[in-house]
């Protein structure tokens, strides 16, 4: 496991789109199971603070930050800082009432996990979303700006990746599990696209997506890997230099723009990529106009319908449109 920064408000990062759409998937897949049993899935107040070690990682972090931002602390003993942190952590835990999950390192025990992170110093108090990690912050902090940090992360989770928390239960016992998740139907496929898209096989992954859209043309999963692989093959080739120059000698050339809106996403640049085909979409028309709009439509599969700037878009374009 080598934990990635994830910036709170950084800029689109592919495999952190990806790992987003799985774990809406996988938070859905087991909110299902769940109720298909007859059950909630609850937690005891008790389990929103666990203690892990390296043995436990995969299942108690990665796993479980599919279905709820996971908030590391990094302490240890002798750490007198630590002393005066973690019991706010612990507090803020279940005010939050299953919103967050708080796990708790002991560095001494734990080196690997400690040198993984990059920690270099405690108290330290990272974060895992969907499997991305993030740091919050070092040393001992004001109560204020926890709460703040950890209202940031909330919103972070449900907006980018649609993770609400745990369902806590008062009267649930200590140590409960909640339903495990079933295989999806399309697993082997998904899984089978991951891999080649991880590999650079871009052709096979835009195969593997398309075979799953063949069966289930709305499976919001295949959807967002395909617009991604698809990107990831159209700049494939470009010379990057070459394609914004030709973009800002030739304004109301289409196909320049939309190459160019294709690499600013890429880069990250969102904004840019959706104002430039916005902008072109106002000086366009007929078969023109459509093509950019068809263009802005994928790039915002591959962003996601509920980021805050896909939203933003879309009224720019209804403006422009209409």
């Amino acid at each position: 496991m080598q934990p990635r920064n994830m910036s709170m408000s950084g800029v689109v990062d592919l495999a952190a789109v990806k790992a987003a759409q799985e774990a809406k998937a996988k938070a859905e897949q087991a909110r299902a199971e769940a109720a298909r049993q007859g059950g909630t899935g609850a937690v005891a107040p008790a389990d929103l603070v666990i203690d892990v070690d390296e043995a436990g990682f995969e299942s108690e972090v990665l796993q479980r930050s599919a279905e709820v931002p996971v908030v590391i602390d990094f302490w240890a003993e002798w750490c007198q800082p630590c002393k005066q942190l973690s019991p706010v952590l612990e507090r803020l835990t279940l005010e939050y009432g299953g919103r967050i999950l708080l796990a708790k390192i002991d560095v001494d025990a734990n080196q690997m996990l400690m040198q993984q992170f990059g920690v270099q110093g405690i108290p330290a108090v990272f974060a895992v979303v969907a499997g991305q990690a993030l740091p919050l912050f070092q040393g001992a902090a004001a109560e204020q700006q926890i709460r703040q940090t950890l209202d940031q992360l909330v919103q972070v989770a449900e907006q980018r990746f649609g993770i609400t928390g745990l369902t806590v239960d008062p009267d649930a016992q200590p140590g409960q599990a909640p339903a495990q998740e079933q295989a999806g139907p399309y697993d082997t496929a998904l899984n089978a696209a991951a891999e080649a898209l991880d590999a650079g096989d871009l052709a096979g992954a835009v195969r593997a997506y398309q075979n799953v859209l063949a069966d289930d043309p709305a499976h919001p999963e295949a959807k967002l890997g395909l617009a991604q692989a698809e990107l990831l093959q159209r700049v494939q080739g470009f010379d990057p230099q070459k394609v914004r120059q030709e973009a800002a000698e030739k304004p109301k050339d289409v196909e320049a723009q939309i190459a160019a809106a294709d690499l600013d996403l890429v880069g990250g640049h969102v904004e840019d990529a959706f104002g430039r085909l916005i902008e072109t979409v106002q000086r366009t028309l007929g078969d023109d106009r459509d093509a950019v709009r068809r263009r802005l439509l994928e790039l915002f599969e591959v962003v996601g319908p509920d980021d805050p700037r896909v939203v933003g878009a879309r009224r720019a374009l209804a403006r422009a449109l209409f």
